[in-house]
């Protein structure tokens, strides 16, 4: 049977492919409470993910085999990580079992009635998702939401929730083999918070005018009594805001909604913030996100929270009480005094920002970076300088050799070496070493008391953070 356009009925039992992404996770465990059952298969599992799922207690299968859809499913979901020669797939394809992307099985399900807020952009999405979801769970509207990742306020990353709201973190990659369009087109907005846009993806997007064509996409679905709430000043985001038909909110520097950082506490590592509205005052808040990349991420939220009816006292009682993200300048041990970091920036503009973000939170305490060069497009060339001046606020930067570079022609790959060399001339202190291993073993020995070493990879980085917290354990004594 073909890809479908309807779901089959009955439905009982949904299998599906690729099941240990975020949101793929996150999807099964919707299923699961929506009275499905729920079974997947993957390559490999990775904390938090892999947790997760067996939390739930599904059943994954390890690879993709065509014996993963014995017994027969009655509907299978294909994850975007699915390509068609895969043995799975194929058999998928030449079956009679009904098969749909994720993103079409959520439309279907569970955002058909509800408004639903899209929080899209290249840069935030996680942070900002969580955030906004948060928001409006403490001011009582018990939203839905899928987050492309682990907000420390919930026990999941996803849920149906009463199913008048909900809040999704809008991905711009494409939907599946069969569908080669972006993922947020099938999430039926009534709101959108546009965080930015920027070239990224270049395994699927030629450049920024193609990148700009998707989001333009989704200012075209958007409806008419819609709301756009838009990072005005960033030059993608107002270009592809021009031709929303709907109600336009603008938020950033010189916007109508701004936002201005009162103070950091170190001690707690949290952020008083002011957010502003037509240059006046619309309230005070404190949060645990830092930096000023997340003050305008938390303007955005603050945006959208007003608009679905919260009182700035709700909204303050919301920031108070975000604990934060995984995986977003998340403190995972500190011993001997050694605070370590696990973060996913990959881009350069989220390298630099977290970066900055860090010096804001720890200030003059000795800051180490070390970074996987992991995305499809970190390990490709096209961001090559732009890298080079992303680590300037760091005192001590580590580069990992890139991921898997196999598959891409020697011209086209990233280059560490070069990286370090650049960084040097600006007056880096730099230095390229192979393996997780050889990097634990290096920054283990050279770390000092009180310094901050912040791992940026969207992988696993072969285990380094475990690792290294186990080398600085043992050489301090201290637990983590």
């Amino acid at each position: 049977m073909p890809h479908v356009d309807t779901l089959p009925s009955p439905l009982r039992h949904i299998h599906i492919l690729g099941i240990g992404g975020t949101a793929m996770a996150a999807l099964a465990g919707m299923l699961q409470d929506a009275g499905y059952i729920v079974t997947g298969s993957d390559q490999k599992l990775y904390p938090p993910m892999s947790d997760y799922l067996a939390g739930l207690k599904i059943r994954v299968m390890e690879g993709y085999k065509a014996s993963n859809l014995v017994p027969r499913p009655d509907l299978v979901v294909v994850g975007n990580v699915i390509r068609a020669t895969y043995e799975e797939a194929q058999a998928l394809v030449g079956s009679d079992i009904p098969y749909v992307s994720f993103p079409e099985v959520l439309g279907h399900l569970f955002l058909e009635r509800a408004h639903a807020i899209v929080v899209a952009g290249t840069h935030g999405k996680t942070t900002t998702t969580s955030v906004t979801a948060w928001l409006l769970e403490r001011g009582g509207l018990a939203p839905g939401f899928l987050i492309g990742g682990v907000a420390r306020n919930f026990d999941r990353t996803a849920r149906a929730g009463g199913g008048q709201t909900f809040v999704i973190e809008g991905d711009e990659y494409d939907t599946a083999f069969f569908d080669k369009g972006p993922k947020f087109l099938h999430y039926r907005p009534k709101t959108v918070l546009l965080t930015s846009v920027e070239f990224d993806h270049a395994d699927i997007y030629r450049d920024l005018d193609h990148v700009k064509e998707s989001f333009r996409h989704l200012m075209a679905i958007l409806p008419p009594d819609g709301l756009l709430v838009v990072r005005g000043d960033d030059p993608g985001s107002a270009d592809v805001a021009q031709t929303a038909a709907c109600t336009v909110w603008t938020y950033g520097p010189g916007q109508s909604w701004d936002g201005r950082i009162e103070g950091v506490d170190p001690a707690t590592g949290t952020m008083t913030f002011t957010v502003t509205r037509d240059g006046q005052p619309f309230g005070t808040f404190r949060s645990q996100l830092v930096g000023t990349h997340n003050l305008y991420n938390q303007v955005g939220a603050t945006a959208v929270a007003h608009a679905r009816g919260l009182s700035i006292d709700a909204i303050a009682d919301g920031f108070a009480s975000f604990e934060g993200v995984k995986r977003r300048q998340e403190v995972i041990g500190e011993p001997g005094q050694v605070t370590v970091i696990d973060d996913f920036a990959h881009h350069p503009t989220a390298v630099q920002v977290t970066i900055q973000a860090l010096r804001q939170r720890f200030g003059a305490r000795r800051l180490w970076v070390i970074w996987e060069p992991r995305s499809a497009t970190s390990r490709r060339a096209v961001f090559q300088q732009a890298y080079a001046a992303a680590f300037d606020g760091a005192d001590q930067v580590v580069i990992a050799r890139p991921f898997d570079t196999s598959n891409l022609p020697p011209e086209d790959r990233f280059d560490s070496d070069r990286l370090v060399e650049d960084l040097q001339q600006r007056g880096v202190d730099a230095l390229t070493l192979d393996d997780a291993d050889a990097i634990a073993q290096t920054v283990g020995v050279r770390a000092h008391p009180h310094d901050v070493i912040a791992i940026f990879s969207n992988g696993g980085f072969d285990g380094l953070h475990r690792k290294l917290l186990d080398l600085l354990q043992l050489r301090f004594g201290a637990p983590t």
